[in-house]
């Protein structure tokens, strides 16, 4: 297992959500982490709560569609702290809404946001560590490249794409046994990305009531970091949504499409917003992105122990049911 106290991190999407959860995760880990994102003010402040963590940090402020400011951002982490251990490619964005009601911008913005992004992550990252002989690089994907989301096509593709590249990296560095290439693939978790995102439905965005903490997100990051692992889900819905796509993809399909046709017929208005896809805006610099306060309702640890627990008890009610109806019939055909 690494000991991450010292190691060089590079984490973009850092000033909220998963991203800011993540650079304070490493920092109490005593890591030294390069924080990018495009608002650098809010870096700034991501940069001091992590020094008081105890962990060192630069904030520099990078826009992951740009491959010359993300070479730039290898640079500095490197000139700052004499190389680069873990790369977390983080930077994520979507656009909501049925596909053609939202301009062909937006889309081509979340494809550049989630999978050029990570690309030119990678390719920034990878000679440096083929060149030290090690690294970990750390890709934060979605439950939606294992089971397509409805309304959400670009963020799908590109979600679907970037499982694909990782796992193509992985195949290519196959002979670098201490080279790393590593997916999370999170749930519903409670961030500011759904104020970031746009929303071209004309109706609000319900989340669900099954939600995961970022922190839960950053948890798994810091121990992929210690102990690489190719994918890893964050929350069962995931890894639910992966088997119910594997068996049976065309019933998986038909039910999300319908839930979710269903969820915005019943959902109030609400005005189309590009969000943050083509400028950054002041607004949801936090970790949460409230929800769970705002739902009164758990976090998804907390609520997948608690339904585990429903669901056992019922289970032991249908099967001890089944087994006296067994008998009973048995008894009857004797």
């Amino acid at each position: 297992m690494r000991d991450l106290y010292g190691a060089s991190v590079v984490v973009t999407g850092a000033s909220s959500g998963i991203g800011r959860a993540t650079a304070l995760a490493f920092a109490r880990c005593g890591a030294r982490v390069s924080l990018a994102a495009r608002r650098g003010d809010v870096l700034e402040d991501v940069a001091n709560e992590c020094r008081r963590v105890g962990g060192e940090a630069i904030a520099v402020p990078t826009d992951v569609t740009d491959p010359a400011a993300v070479a730039a951002l290898a640079h500095a982490s490197e000139r700052a702290f004499g190389g680069i251990d873990v790369w977390v490619n983080n930077a994520g964005t979507g656009v909501f809404g049925p596909y053609t009601d939202a301009p062909l911008e937006l889309h081509r913005r979340t494809i550049e946001v989630n999978l050029l992004g990570a690309m030119y992550g990678a390719y920034a990252v990878l000679p440096l560590f083929l060149h030290q002989g090690r690294g970990v690089l750390i890709n934060t994907i979605s439950l939606a490249a294992w089971a397509p989301n409805p309304f959400a096509a670009a963020y799908t593709a590109s979600k679907f794409g970037l499982r694909g590249f990782a796992a193509s990296l992985r195949q290519e560095l196959g002979s670098h046994p201490d080279i790393h290439v590593c997916g999370v693939f999170p749930a519903i978790i409670d961030t500011p990305g759904f104020v970031h995102g746009a929303n071209m439905s004309g109706r609000q965005i319900d989340i669900g009531p099954l939600i995961y903490a970022p922190e839960d997100v950053a948890e798994t990051i810091v121990s992929l970091a210690r102990w690489p692992r190719d994918e890893v889900a964050v929350g069962w819905p995931a890894r639910a949504a992966q088997i119910a796509y594997t068996i049976a993809r065309r019933p998986t399909e038909q039910l999300a499409g319908a839930f979710i046709r269903r969820a915005l017929r019943q959902a109030q208005p609400a005005p189309r917003s590009e969000g943050a896809l083509m400028w950054p805006v002041p607004q949801g610099t936090s970790i949460s992105g409230g929800w769970r306060q705002r739902k009164g309702v758990p976090a998804g640890r907390r609520a997948t122990r608690i339904g585990l627990a429903v669901a056992g008890a019922a289970a032991l009610i249908l099967g001890t049911t089944a087994a006296a109806y067994g008998r009973s019939n048995h008894r009857q055909r004797r």
